[in-house]
């Protein structure tokens, strides 16, 4: 049976440089996902031209813009790479350049070329659950994103914030607050 083997973490996108090649409705895409959940991101787009709405999106989300075709240059500085251009050739050289430069890089809709997937995502305040499909089927995390929404309940980060609160309170040694805490949350999971 085959299964996923990616490793999950959350980045802090407002301390990394992320760059998105290309203007069109991919680069959209990924741009419009990429600030719902982190609207503060460190984002920079390169293309020779952009959609009216990506520009809209852009410029509500302090996007820095560079009109040009993609050059080696521009990849300097950046950590992620995001490649959405219609060109597939390019695409392909942004990822054998984003190798050299040791970049973590994404080739959208190009599994074989991606170094990260940007999946479903679901955020509630403090809580976020994020959904992957291994790159396999980004119709199947969109559904699953939605029934989270629905399931997760409204007022999940009061939950979150009170257990913060409650967890300085505990006393004892790492084992015993854990131990507490999963004594107190257990109830948790069959209420919701």
């Amino acid at each position: 049976m085959e299964r996923n083997n990616l490793y999950p973490i959350f980045l802090k996108p407002k301390n990394l440089k992320i760059l998105i090649v290309g203007g069109g409705y991919v680069a959209e895409e990924k741009l419009t996902f990429l600030l719902k959940s982190s609207p503060d991101a460190n984002v920079t787009m390169v293309a020779p031209m952009y959609r009216e709405e990506t520009i809209k999106i852009a410029d509500r989300g302090d996007v820095n813009r560079v009109v040009d075709v993609y050059k080696t240059d521009y990849l300097k500085e950046h950590h992620m790479v995001i490649a959405t251009t219609d060109q597939p050739e390019i695409n392909i050289q942004i990822y054998k350049d984003c190798r050299l430069q040791h970049k973590l890089v994404n080739v959208a809709d190009n599994p074989p070329y991606c170094d990260f997937y940007m999946g479903g995502i679901v955020t509630k305040g403090n809580v976020k659950v994020a959904i992957s499909t291994n790159g396999k089927s980004p119709t199947t995390a969109k559904r699953l994103r939605q029934f989270f929404e629905d399931v997760i309940p409204e007022n999940i980060d009061d939950l979150v914030k009170n257990l913060n609160i409650y967890r300085k309170t505990i006393k004892g040694d790492f084992e015993q607050k854990v131990e507490k805490l999963n004594e107190f949350t257990k109830g948790l999971v069959e209420k919701m």
